[in-house]
């Protein structure tokens, strides 16, 4: 934790006004974005073909954009997507 405390300020006077953003700053450049980037869109083609087998394709994507892996589980507990509306039966 030291050394993350330690990373997060380097070169941040902690009096400075700014020192927040600074530290924030510091804070997003070690996050592995790139790797993250292909994650989500591993996560996202996943939900695809799930949402695809579920017939609800567009909700799927969504739900796995936002939640990944638990977006999967959101959709697995849905029921399928609703059939095709047929015309009431002929009267005899």
């Amino acid at each position: 934790m030291d050394e993350l405390l330690a990373r997060a300020t380097r070169g941040v006077d902690l009096g400075a006004p700014g020192a927040f953003w600074h530290v924030f700053l510091n804070l997003l450049n070690m996050v592995p974005w790139a790797a993250m980037f292909w994650w989500n869109l591993l996560f996202v083609a996943i939900g695809l073909l799930l949402g695809w087998w579920r017939g609800r394709v567009l909700e799927a994507v969504l739900w796995s954009w936002v939640l990944g892996p638990i977006g999967w589980i959101v959709i697995l507990c849905k029921p399928r997507g609703k059939a095709p509306a047929r015309p009431p039966p002929m009267p005899r």
